[in-house]
């Protein structure tokens, strides 16, 4: 049994986040509290109410939500407690060495920034991020946002963690007001998971920390995309110089090929696929570099972040100091992930009976009749497991079974047209409106004609934290009339 000394010492808070879910299933962050639990260990009885202001997030960080009234109770009970002064000594201490430390960094970043603005006056307008503001409104360094997290057995490969970042939702920060600015928060992984949606920092924040995890040496990269709009996704560096971006927000991966600008016009140079256009800084748990080469355009820049001419380092003890688990600057440790609530099996169903009878009173509407093929939609059922697979893997597999099979259920003189989509949430209605203003999906769903038969397929993969990828698919067959 630990004693109430040795509990003393464990300065983790509990992270408690406050979630509202509506009736279509929308979820918005409402708070983000971190509880100072230790109180308890100087309650008589090893009990004690606790009544917890809750402030709002982002802008509404000032503003209180409500109150929490809290009952914190010791299991099994301590043989003996503390004194209130001794465990309010104790907090008092905390603060003042984080206070210190964090003035410490503070001072510390200010001078890296002078010495990295001496060596190029341009390095001012470059997106050199050393401080982020959190949903509660606190500046944290940015390498607290990322440490290195397992998966467990709930996800087997990186390229599997990149796409279940991927199928968590994109949503940016609220903005108040005009003037089309935007707002800056990025959240703790915990607060980003609850909600399943978050900008496009959360998503290379859990992305990088998940890399990381899979023991590759991962980064979170600073910069713009097409038209300056400032982003950040992943990069790896192989132990070969192989560098990797890793685009959290769609899972999809680009291999760094830099164009030598000094080579003669008749060189061919290789042709970037991805969309990042600058890059000002790098980062994860324990390492930050400033971009100092001449251009921070990410197709002309090496990533050799060992060499300090084009890559200014940060202190590695200096990052430590606030970043490391246990430092007061740096989040709590973060919880394991959750193995998915949603049976897949069950939920694709619902979707598809709900659409089956969307489509059938759109149609009644139109004046058409609806007649369902179960076979040809059971049939669409490979074609989805293919499109997942290959999201996930980049390989593509099994597309001339699928066509052999549809083939067989077509008669000759009739005609096929099938139409996929994918979406991240589960609201049938939602997923059927964004359907119809495909004029491609629409002519399937609308179709006119001799025999007219419909299929739908809908195929729920699940990933953990209750995040899924939803496939549909429509399709008709129908007498071609010429």
């Amino acid at each position: 049994m630990v004693d109430a000394t040795t509990m003393l010492s464990i300065c983790d808070p509990v992270h408690m986040v406050l979630i509202k879910t509506d009736t279509f299933g929308e979820t918005t962050l409402v708070a983000s509290h971190f509880l100072e639990w230790r109180s308890v260990l100087a309650a008589e009885n090893g009990i004690t109410n606790i009544a917890v202001e809750l402030l709002g997030v982002g802008s509404e960080s000032k503003v209180s939500v409500g109150v929490l009234n809290i009952r914190l109770e010791m299991y099994p009970q301590l043989s003996k407690t503390l004194s209130p002064e001794i465990t309010n000594t104790q907090f008092t201490l905390e603060r003042q060495r984080t206070a210190e430390k964090e003035r410490l960094f503070l001072v510390y970043a200010k001078q890296w920034w002078r010495e990295y603005l001496q060596i190029r006056p341009t390095h001012n307008t470059r997106l050199v991020k050393i401080f982020a503001q959190d949903e509660n409104g606190v500046n944290r360094p940015v390498c607290s946002y990322v440490r290195p997290l397992r998966a467990g057995r709930l996800l087997d490969t990186p390229r599997q963690a990149a796409r279940f970042v991927s199928v968590l939702g994109y949503e940016r920060a609220p903005v108040i007001g005009g003037g089309g600015g935007k707002q800056e928060q990025w959240c703790t992984l915990l607060a980003f998971i609850c909600r399943n949606k978050g900008d496009c920092e959360d998503h290379a924040n859990l992305l990088c920390s998940l890399l990381l995890g899979y023991g590759l040496e991962a980064f979170v990269c600073v910069g713009t995309k097409a038209k300056g709009v400032p982003h950040t996704w992943v990069m790896t560096c192989g132990t070969d110089g192989t560098i990797t971006f890793w685009e959290s927000l769609t899972g999809h991966r680009y291999i760094h090929r830099p164009i030598n600008p000094d080579d003669p016009p008749l060189v061919e140079q290789p042709k970037p696929l991805y969309p990042y256009r600058t890059i000002g800084c790098v980062f994860n748990h324990h390492k930050f570099f400033g971009n100092c080469q001449p251009t921070d355009a990410v197709e002309v820049c090496v990533f050799d972040l060992h060499d300090e001419s084009k890559w200014k380092p940060m202190s590695g003890e200096a990052i430590k100091s606030v970043c490391s688990p246990g430092a007061a600057s740096s989040v709590p440790p973060f919880p394991p992930l959750c193995a998915s609530a949603i049976d897949a099996a069950v939920t694709s169903n619902e979707i598809e009976l709900q659409l089956r009878l969307l489509v059938s009173e759109h149609r009644k509407d139109l004046g058409l009749s609806t007649v369902w093929d179960d076979h040809l939609s059971y049939l669409l059922s490979p074609a989805l497991a293919a499109y997942e697979l290959e999201r996930t893997t980049s390989i593509s597999a099994g597309n001339e079974e699928f066509q052999d099979a549809v083939r067989r259920a077509v008669p000759d003189g009739h005609t096929f047209k099938g139409f996929p989509i994918h979406f991240v949430y589960r609201n049938a209605r939602r997923a059927f409106a964004t359907c119809l203003r495909s004029p491609f999906c629409e002519e399937i769903i609308c179709c006119r004609g001799d025999q007219v038969r419909l299929a739908v397929r809908v195929r729920v993969f699940t990933y953990p934290e209750s995040a899924c990828a939803v496939w549909i698919m429509f399709a008709c067959k129908y007498r071609s009339v010429l």
